[in-house]
């Protein structure tokens, strides 16, 4: 398999068979394995085990490889956020951790158990045609649930941006993806002056969230796990990818999950309504809410703009992603700006 991506490295079954000896002991082999699609970081294969267990095995970057500062020690974060959930949030169905591991030649790698089901955009891209509304009714009930969840300080749990209040972490995410837009050269449709001008002029409803939530933040449909209950109605059967996870605002939760679309103006989209029925504070889409929103959703563009040079993705390569992200970034300051 050769990586989609520079943060990818190739894996050969001779890897494959290597790293789960390496996880379950020599006596443990390998029945069938291949390569999982969909994600552009770690690279990731699905494993047969001789056991008959299903597992996923996640090898992360070389060491070395150039990452944007807050992807570092995102295998060590996933672990940490995959028994955080297990123990805090049992109900929402994230992949036990079976293994985390390291070693001097493959660097770092995590296994878990393989969840049942396809991702929301795996079945979109196969042209399955379901109602998909269940499993994000479902999606809204186990955000709330991880929401319950309360963290020590704002923002990422290690060395990354963080900070004791919302404003104060969010202001240090910004920066840190403006200092790597520097460093991969990313011209971007704001300058730091203007952002700063924009975040304090916003600070006040950003210092309305006084309570660090436990956020997943990356619950795009290729992070969402589906498959048919015995009446065929779609239902989650899984949250994967949790390594981007911080702590703040549960607003930055409902961004993802409707990508380029507006959440607070789809107030009966199944995600809303399976969030209203299961959290704990009503959820109160006012002006307040409304900006901190386009705060949000400024921050993601911008972190998938400055991000496509880590990915091997260029302008030129890509043109209709920048595009759409230029687009995108000048709505939300048009916004944020007459707001």
């Amino acid at each position: 398999m050769t990586g989609v991506s520079p943060t990818q490295r190739p894996l050969t079954r001779a890897d494959v068979a290597y790293l789960v000896g390496a996880s379950f002991g020599p006596h443990t082999r390998v029945r069938d394995a291949g390569p999982l699609a969909g994600g552009g970081y770690a690279t990731v294969w699905w494993v047969l085990l001789d056991d008959d267990r299903r597992v996923v095995l996640k090898l992360a970057p070389p060491a070395g490889t150039p990452l944007l500062r807050y992807e570092r020690g995102l295998c060590a974060a996933e672990e940490r956020y995959f028994r955080l959930v297990a123990q805090r949030a049992p109900q929402v169905p994230v992949p036990p951790v079976l293994w985390r591991g390291a070693d001097p030649a493959y660097g770092e790698w995590l296994v878990t158990a393989l969840l049942p089901g396809r991702s929301l955009a795996d079945l979109a891209e196969a042209g399955v045609v379901v109602d998909d509304g269940p499993a994000r009714y479902d999606l809204g009930v186990a955000l709330a649930a991880l929401h319950r969840v309360t963290g020590e300080r704002f923002g990422y749990d290690d060395e990354r941006a963080g900070g004791p209040t919302w404003r104060a972490a969010f202001t240090a995410m910004l920066d840190a993806l403006l200092a790597d837009a520097v460093d991969w050269d990313v011209r971007l449709p704001v300058t730091p002056d203007r952002l700063h001008a924009l975040v304090g002029r916003h600070g006040d409803v950003l210092d309305e969230v006084r309570r660090p939530a436990l956020l997943h933040f990356d619950c795009w449909d290729g992070n969402v796990l589906a498959a048919p209950d015995g009446d065929g109605r779609l239902r989650l059967r899984g949250l994967v990818d949790g390594e981007r996870f911080l702590y703040g605002d549960p607003l930055l939760d409902l961004v993802s999950p409707l990508l380029f679309r507006r959440v607070e103006d789809e107030p009966e989209h199944p995600l809303l309504l399976g969030y209203q029925a299961s959290a704990v504070e009503p959820l109160v889409l006012d002006a307040s809410a409304r900006r901190r929103l386009g705060l949000y959703r400024l921050h993601l563009y911008l972190l998938m703009t400055v991000e496509m040079p880590s990915r091997g993705m260029t302008a030129r390569s890509h043109p209709g992603r920048s595009a759409r992200l230029a687009a995108l970034l000048d709505e939300e300051l048009a916004a944020l700006a007459s707001g």
